[in-house]
């Protein structure tokens, strides 16, 4: 169970972040590592969560549906505290690099400075389902490239949580980035997880510099195979779901 104080210290590490550099590194690579932002203990708690059937509204098998190999689970709205405060932590700091990216790209900024607003008016426009997903893959696992849009509204950030050890619990399993370039070949971008760290990305495209000004570079994630053990790690999405 989470204290006032873990709730504190998990708003102090999403603060002490080096928010000026993330935001240099999206733009650069469309995806940043923050520091670690929970503990190896926050993130069993968490990872072990995936057994109760209580805390989530349903559950995917990615090969059913040809999504890849794995499973992954969507938590209902009560979400258990660590996920609650850190949504609700990272939410202002993806919010000024959401509405600067926006402007680049001269698309409307429709995000309002409270993350409980935003939601309101998603679930407004239909999208009332919750989107906060808690990952598990084996041996032999992967997840197709993809990107997260659920409908209309929608949030051009999010962010996975690693919860277990990379090279100890599992191997594999690297966070994988592609980016398509008009009229050029796909780049790529592979990010190991570390235990406790985040990694902000985009949902759907990034601000891209051209002779014309600003374009959007689309882009999808996935995650490679995992060669052993098991990988658990938790997505939070901004925007929920139709």
């Amino acid at each position: 169970m989470s204290t006032t104080t873990d709730t504190a210290r998990l708003h102090q590490r999403v603060a002490a972040a080096d928010w000026t550099q993330l935001a240099e590194e999206l733009d650069t690579y469309g995806c940043a590592l923050t520091p670690r932002l929970l503990t190896p203990a926050q993130c069993a708690r968490v990872a072990g969560l995936y057994e109760r059937d209580e805390r989530f509204r349903s559950t995917i098998d990615m090969a059913r549906h040809r999504f890849g190999s794995g499973q992954y689970r969507y938590f209902t709205h009560d979400l258990p505290e660590p996920v609650a405060e850190l949504r609700a932590a990272l939410y202002p700091r993806l919010l000024t690099i959401a509405r600067d990216w926006a402007e680049r790209l001269g698309r409307p900024a429709p995000w309002p400075d409270s993350l409980e607003k935003w939601l309101a008016m998603c679930h407004e426009a239909g999208q009332e389902r919750s989107a906060q997903i808690l990952l598990r893959y084996g041996p032999g696992d992967w997840n197709a490239l993809h990107r997260d849009v659920f409908g209309d509204m929608l949030f051009p950030l999010q962010v996975v949580i690693g919860l277990d050890a990379y090279g100890t619990d599992y191997t594999g399993g690297e966070f994988l980035l592609v980016e398509q370039r008009p009229r050029a070949q796909s780049r790529g971008t592979t990010t190991v997880l570390q235990q406790g760290h985040g990694l902000i990305f985009t949902t759907r495209d990034r601000p891209v510099a051209t002779k014309r000004g600003w374009s959007a570079g689309v882009m999808r994630h996935g995650v490679s195979t995992v060669r052993s053990g098991r990988r658990h790690a938790l997505g939070l999405v901004f925007h929920d779901a139709t």
